[in-house]
Parts: C-alpha cells; sequence; structure tokens
C-alpha cells in the first residue's frame, strides 16, 4: 500500500514538473517560432483538445505509454519547426496528458480508499512541488542561457526513466461489467455540478499557469527571469494550500473549504489586475495559487466516489466537462490580448472565479455525492 502511494505521488510530481518546466518559458518559445499570442492561444487550445479526447480511456495498463509519449512529445519541442507541427505536438501532449489525468486521480482515488481518510489533497500537493520545482528549473535554465531544447532534451530523458519505474507500482484495473466502467458515457446528472465546478477551477488555474509568465514580461515589464519566478509563486502557494488541504478538509468540510478558496482566489486576482507593481503581482498570483489549491482535489476525490460509477469513469466525466474550459480559455484570453492587451484578456477569466464561487454556494454537497466523505 505505501509504495502504491509513492508511485502514485511520483506521476503526480513529474507530471507537475514537466508542465511547469516547459510552461514557464512560454516566452522564449514564442520567440523561438515566432508565435503571436493569438497563435499560442490557438495551440493551448489543440492541445486541450487532444487531453479532453484521450480523456475516457486513461487506464493503468496504458499510462506507461502515456508517460511515453509526453516525454517523447515535449522533447521534439526542441526541434526546429513551423506552427503547424508546434500544435501537432501540443495536441500529442494533451493526448498524452489528458489520458495520464485521468490515471493518475483513479489510482489516488483507490489509494485514499487504502487507507481510509482523505489523502487527495497530498497527491495534488506533490503535483504542485513539481510544479514549483519545474518553474525554479526553468528559471535557473533561462538564468544559466541554457538553450531550450537542451533544457527539454534533459528533462525528458528524467522523466522517461522515472515514469518507467514508477508505473510498476500502481494498483492493477479490475475490469467491471457496468456500464460505467471502461467505456465513454456521457457524464451522469450527478457529476454535472461537479463538472462545472471543475470547469470554472481549471479554466482558472489554466489561464495563470499560461499566461502569468508572459503577463509578468509583457504587461508588468519584468524580464523572463522574473517571470518564471512570478510563475513559480503560483506553484508553492498551490503546494502550500494542497499539503494543508487535507487538514483543513477534516476541519471545514468540503462545501465550506471551497467558499474560502474561491473568496481567496477572487481577492489574490484583483490584486494582480488593480496594481501595476511586480511585487503586487507575485502576492496576488500566490493568493490565487493558495485559493485554488483545493477546488480539484475535492471535486476528483467526490468524483471518484459517486455510488454506481467506477473511480476512473466519474473522473472522466468531471475532467472532461472541467477541461473543455480550456476550449474557451487559451484561445479567448490570445485573441481578447493581441486586440485589447494581455490585462483585459486575463480579465476574461475573473469572471469565473465569480461563477464558481456561486455554483458552491447554490451546491448541497450531500443530495448527489453518497460514497464520499462527509461535506460539511
Amino acid at each position: 500500500m505505501k509504495a502504491n502511494r509513492i508511485a502514485v505521488a511520483t506521476f503526480f510530481f513529474v507530471n507537475g514538473f514537466f508542465y511547469a518546466s516547459w510552461a514557464s518559458r512560454l516566452p522564449e518559445l514564442e520567440g523561438l517560432r515566432g508565435i503571436s499570442n493569438a497563435q499560442l492561444g490557438s495551440v493551448l487550445f489543440v492541445m486541450a483538445l487532444g487531453a479532453v479526447a484521450a480523456m475516457p480511456y486513461g487506464s493503468a495498463t496504458i499510462i506507461k505509454l502515456m508517460g511515453i509519449g509526453i516525454c517523447a512529445s515535449i522533447g521534439l519541442l526542441a526541434v526546429p519547426h513551423n506552427l503547424f507541427l508546434v500544435g501537432v505536438l501540443f495536441f500529442l501532449i494533451g493526448v498524452s496528458n489528458g489520458a495520464m489525468d485521468v490515471t493518475m486521480n483513479e489510482q489516488a482515488v483507490l489509494v485514499e480508499r487504502k487507507w481510509d481518510k482523505p489523502i487527495m489533497s497530498s497527491f495534488h500537493g506533490f503535483w504542485s512541488i513539481g510544479m514549483a520545482l519545474g518553474a525554479g528549473a526553468g528559471a535557473l535554465f533561462s538564468k544559466g542561457a541554457i538553450l531550450l531544447h537542451h533544457h527539454l532534451i534533459i528533462i525528458t530523458a528524467l522523466g522517461l526513466i522515472i515514469f518507467l519505474i514508477a508505473s510498476s507500482f500502481l494498483i492493477k484495473d479490475k475490469i467491471k461489467s457496468d456500464r460505467h466502467s471502461k467505456t465513454f458515457v456521457l457524464p451522469d446528472k450527478v457529476i454535472i455540478p461537479l463538472g462545472f465546478i471543475a470547469f470554472c477551477g481549471m479554466l482558472f488555474e489554466g489561464a495563470i499557469a499560461d499566461w502569468s509568465a508572459i503577463y509578468m514580461n509583457s504587461v508588468i515589464g519584468e524580464t523572463e527571469v522574473f517571470s518564471a519566478v512570478a510563475f513559480g509563486s503560483f506553484g508553492v502557494s498551490m503546494t502550500i494550500g494542497r499539503l494543508m488541504g487535507d487538514y483543513f478538509t477534516q476541519r471545514l468540510g468540503k462545501k465550506k473549504l471551497m467558499i474560502w478558496n474561491a473568496a481567496i482566489s477572487i481577492s489574490g486576482f484583483m490584486l494582480v489586475l488593480v496594481f501595476n507593481s511586480s511585487w503586487m503581482t507575485i502576492i496576488g498570483f500566490f493568493l490565487v495559487g493558495l485559493g485554488l489549491a483545493t477546488v480539484v482535489p475535492i471535486v476528483y476525490s467526490m468524483a471518484g466516489n459517486v455510488s454506481g460509477i467506477s473511480p476512473s469513469m466519474g473522473i472522466a466525466m468531471v475532467t472532461t466537462i472541467g477541461y473543455s474550459g480550456f476550449f474557451v480559455g487559451p484561445p479567448a484570453i490570445g485573441y481578447l490580448a493581441d486586440i485589447y492587451g494581455l490585462r483585459v484578456g486575463l480579465s476574461f477569466s475573473f469572471y469565473l472565479l465569480i461563477i464558481m464561487l456561486i455554483l458552491i454556494l447554490r451546491q448541497n454537497f450531500r443530495r448527489f455525492v453518497k460514497n464520499s466523505e462527509p461535506s460539511q
């Protein structure tokens, strides 16, 4: 059981490290490939499309292939190519990451059941640790004038080795005959409210992850190195929030904690949008990360414990709705940024936080989640 928990935590950690390591250097990728904000929004849209397409098929039996796929795709970003090939690689990254996302969270639910207490937030905490360290690595590579393609090749080689070792310690799939086990179905009515909360939270989390470094660089006017550090502050705060999330889930209950999450995120992002100060922006990103920290872990834990639905399909349903937010977010922010500036572009995602808070306030979690921990 302990080996299972370590293996799952390892997948979360490396996945987060990968994502932040290359995302923190998106300004350089834009420059090297001559990509505009609108075009970047389009390729991020393509990545989200790949992720959603692959989500119904998350399984421990294919996670090794997904690990190889994500490593190969990120490594190939180092090779000079045109915008079309960049889009193809981002699609492949999305496919690999989408299937891996469902599988990691399914495995986390299975381990949490064995542990018999809330531990989902801690797994997402390891993802955030990986994200913070990945952003730090991106800053160090940038400061050390390490070429982008050398950076990507190094992390690809290390990630591949770790994925292959950890995959042998996952909990094996149990094949079920039930309609919700391993075939694609539309989201169940008890999943839809969770899915819309995930939609808002994940869209906003993705907006900060994808655009914070560029925002610091192009709007606030900081260097690429400082921009990567600012992105790291978001990762650090999410790490703190997620490592403490299981404790506060037990103390406050899921609904009350999620209300506080939304309020903190709204306050933090207001600092980002209102002030034109580097340090106020960093503080704002920090508060946003702290607020968003436990929203997705709570939603995944609840979706993975709905009566009559297997963990993989419950998580696939909620993440499919949640990730569909990326169809709206990246292109909308990119196009608005090209026309009105990135500050206005990011303001679009601010309204999702308000909607998320309203959804949380309106829901009685006990009404539709039967097998998860108490919601109040």
